[in-house]
């Protein structure tokens, strides 16, 4: 079975619910062992990639990344845009409670030909790579004016096995409450659908924004691998 196929067997309504409820929303098992060993391989490979990030020397936290060039390795592509046609639809119901009436493409080809028209043009998905004492600080992953309510996280190792630590954590602030953590340890192979920037409160009659950020706790032994799926380019 193809990872489209996989994708499109995912209970999306139930994804909504998830998302509209938490902000965050597991996506099931996409990858097998072989794959995830396979994209892991793939961080050595400078050819596949545009860029490395040293958070340290950004004050992003400690460790490193890399953003993946186009064209993107086939499976990095095919999830990217499998994952955008299940996923639309939810965010442009995010848009309309947000009171933003804004229909985000049913594909993702037309969704980047807009960022392109922007000015956004680099690719955006990510490699990272973690090892002891690593982490990421609390972020948003923006990159220009135009950006999907959605991103996606697939975790490459296994905790126990391959690390230890090295939480997906993410924290909403809400207006006159305080923040609220999730800390989520996904499986190797799973994917975790995550807010970009805000999400929509039901509160009375209408929504509010609820401000989300994430990041990764240290790891306390081992290395992690995680690929990023993000599906707004960048300037």
């Amino acid at each position: 079975m193809t990872i489209r196929h996989v994708i499109r067997k995912i209970p999306w309504s139930q994804v909504r619910d998830q998302l509209c409820g938490a902000g965050f929303s597991s996506l099931g098992t996409l990858l097998d062992e072989g794959t995830c060993n396979a994209i892991s391989g793939w961080y050595d490979n400078d050819n596949l990639f545009r860029s490395r990030i040293e958070m340290a020397r950004y004050r992003f936290g400690k460790g490193e990344y890399k953003y993946f060039a186009y064209p993107l390795p086939g499976i990095v592509a095919e999830l990217r845009e499998a994952l955008y046609r299940g996923l639309a639809p939810i965010a442009s119901e995010w848009m309309r409670d947000l009171g933003q009436p804004k229909e985000f493409p049913p594909d993702l080809h037309s969704f980047l030909k807009l960022c392109h028209s922007s000015g956004q043009k680099r690719p955006t998905p990510i490699l990272l790579q973690y090892r002891a004492g690593d982490f990421n600080c609390l972020h948003q992953d923006l990159y220009g004016e135009l950006f999907f309510p959605f991103q996606v996280i697939l975790a490459l190792s296994q905790r126990g096995k391959h690390y230890d630590g090295g939480e997906l954590v993410l924290v909403e602030q809400r207006p006159r409450a305080q923040n609220t953590p999730h800390v989520i340890v996904p499986q190797r192979g799973e994917a975790i659908a995550i807010t970009t920037r805000h999400r929509p409160v039901k509160r009375g009659r209408g929504f509010y924004r609820a401000n989300v950020r994430h990041g990764v706790s240290a790891l306390h032994t081992g290395s992690r691998h995680t690929l990023g799926i993000l599906f707004h380019d960048a300037k």
